[in-house]
C-alpha cells in the first residue's frame, strides 16, 4: 500500500478548502463573540467516562478508544465537542446564571454519518446553559439560522420538533419498552408498513398515536392542530405542542416547519429540537442540527438546563464552490517605498504575493492585479490576459 494514502473517509483540506473552511470559522466565531458566547477549546482526547456522559450509545459508537500508557484508563478520541462544553460549564466554570460557550475544533468518528461524509469533521457550535424557558431555545434558534446566512447560504429553513411528544406516548403503554429500538426505527424512517405491524403489538390507543406521528410532519399550524386532535390528551404532549406552537413564530428562517416523528438525538435531546436546511448546498440533508439537552450536566454534578447546536464546517465550506482569495502581485525590489505599499495592502487586508526572482506564479494563484512604478510612484493595477500591465 503506498505510503501517502490515507484512511477511507478521511482527507487533506487543501489551500482553497482550508482557507474557505478557515474564513467561515472566523466569521462564525466573530458572530457568537458579538451575542455574548464565550470561546472554549477542549482537548481533543479524555477519559471515555468523562467523554461519553449523558450521550447515549450512537455517539459511544462513534468514537475512537485507546488505553491511557500512563494511567491504565481508556481514553477517547472526542467525537463531538458539545459533552466537553457541558463538563467545562458544570465543573470547571461552575458559574451561577446563564453561561454562553461556543467552539470550533477537529472531531473523529469511527464510521462516517452518511456514505459522502467525512470521518474528520470540523465542529463549530454554541451552547447556552442555566436558563430552562424557551426564550434560550429562541435564541439558540435565531443564532442558527444567522449562522448559516453569515456562511453565505440563502434559503434557510429550520424543522422543529419535541422529544417530549414520542416519549410521552411510548411512556403510556409498557408493552411499547421491549419494542423501543424498533419502533423509534420505524417512526424515524417514516416507515408506516413497519410501524403497523409493530403497532399491532401495542394498545390501541398507542398505536394510534404512533401511526398518526408518522404523518405529522409540515406546515406548523396544520400539524400542531391535528397533533392535538389524534395524540393522547397527556399534560406532557400538550406541554410539548405548546411549546413549539410558540417557537415556531419566533425564528427569523425562511421557511419553518413542524416534524413530530424526527427522532435523530432522540436518547440525547430533552425538549425542543430542530434541524435547519438550505438548498443553497445543494443537498437534502440537514447542515445544522440542536435542541435542549437538560439532562447532561447532571453526571459532572450539576444539572444545568442546556440547549445549542453545532454544524460541521467542511460541508459548510462547500458553498460558493470554495472560491479563492484574489492576490496582488508584487516584484521583487528592495524599494522601501514599495515594502511600505506592500505593508499597507495586507493590513487593509489584501492578498499580496511577492515574485521571486525567475519563478512562475504558481497556477492556482488567482492574480488580478499587481504592483507597478510609475513615474517614480508604486502603485496597483489591473493585469492583462498576458500577465503585464494595462496600458
Amino acid at each position: 500500500m503506498a505510503r501517502w494514502l490515507l484512511p477511507e473517509g478521511i482527507s487533506d483540506a487543501l489551500p482553497v478548502e482550508a482557507q474557505h473552511i478557515e474564513t467561515i470559522r472566523r466569521r462564525l466565531l466573530d458572530l457568537y463573540r458579538t451575542h455574548g458566547y464565550e470561546l472554549v477549546i477542549p482537548p481533543l482526547i479524555e477519559y471515555l467516562d468523562s467523554l461519553l456522559t449523558g450521550t447515549g450509545r450512537d455517539l459511544d459508537l462513534r468514537t475512537f478508544k485507546l488505553v491511557d500508557q500512563l494511567s491504565g484508563r481508556q481514553l477517547g478520541l472526542r467525537a463531538d465537542i458539545t459533552p466537553q462544553t457541558a463538563r467545562i460549564d458544570a465543573h470547571i466554570l461552575n458559574r451561577k446564571g446563564v453561561v454562553r460557550l461556543c467552539y470550533a475544533g477537529s472531531v473523529l468518528h469511527t464510521r462516517p454519518s452518511h456514505p459522502l461524509a467525512t470521518r474528520q469533521p470540523i465542529q463549530v457550535g454554541a451552547e447556552l446553559y442555566g436558563h430552562a424557558g424557551l426564550a434560550a431555545d429562541a435564541e439558540i434558534q435565531r443564532l442558527a439560522v444567522e449562522s448559516l446566512r453569515t456562511a453565505g447560504l440563502t434559503d434557510v429553513r429550520i424543522d422543529l420538533g419535541h422529544t417530549g411528544v414520542v416519549r410521552a406516548v411510548l411512556a403510556a403503554d409498557a408493552a411499547a419498552l421491549p419494542l423501543k429500538d424498533d419502533l423509534l426505527a420505524a417512526l424515524s424512517a417514516k416507515d408506516g408498513p413497519a410501524l403497523a405491524q409493530l403497532a399491532a403489538k401495542l394498545a390501541p390507543t398507542t398505536a394510534q398515536a404512533m401511526q398518526a406521528l408518522v404523518q405529522l410532519h409540515g406546515e406548523p399550524d396544520r400539524v400542531l392542530a391535528e397533533a392535538r386532535a389524534l395524540l393522547p390528551q397527556h399534560p406532557a404532549i400538550a406541554r410539548a405542542l405548546e411549546d413549539l406552537a410558540w417557537v415556531t413564530v419566533q425564528v427569523p428562517a425562511d421557511a419553518v416547519s413542524v416534524d413530530l416523528s424526527d427522532l435523530h438525538g432522540y436518547r440525547y435531546y430533552t425538549g425542543v429540537n430542530f434541524a435547519v436546511y438550505s438548498r443553497t448546498l445543494g443537498v437534502s440533508g440537514a447542515v445544522l442540527r440542536g435542541g435542549r439537552y437538560d439532562d447532561i450536566g447532571r453526571a459532572f454534578g450539576r444539572a444545568r438546563p442546556a440547549t445549542g447546536f453545532s454544524i460541521d464546517l467542511r460541508e459548510l465550506a462547500r458553498v460558493n464552490g470554495h472560491l479563492a482569495d484574489s492576490a496582488i502581485l508584487a516584484p521583487h525590489d528592495a524599494d522601501g517605498a514599495l515594502h511600505r505599499l506592500v505593508a499597507e495592502l495586507r493590513a487593509a487586508g489584501s492578498v499580496v504575493v511577492q515574485q521571486l526572482d525567475g519563478a512562475d506564479i504558481p497556477d492556482a494563484l488567482d492574480v488580478p492585479r499587481e504592483i507597478v512604478k510609475t513615474n517614480g510612484r508604486w502603485g496597483v493595477v489591473d493585469r492583462n490576459v498576458s500577465g503585464s500591465p494595462r496600458a
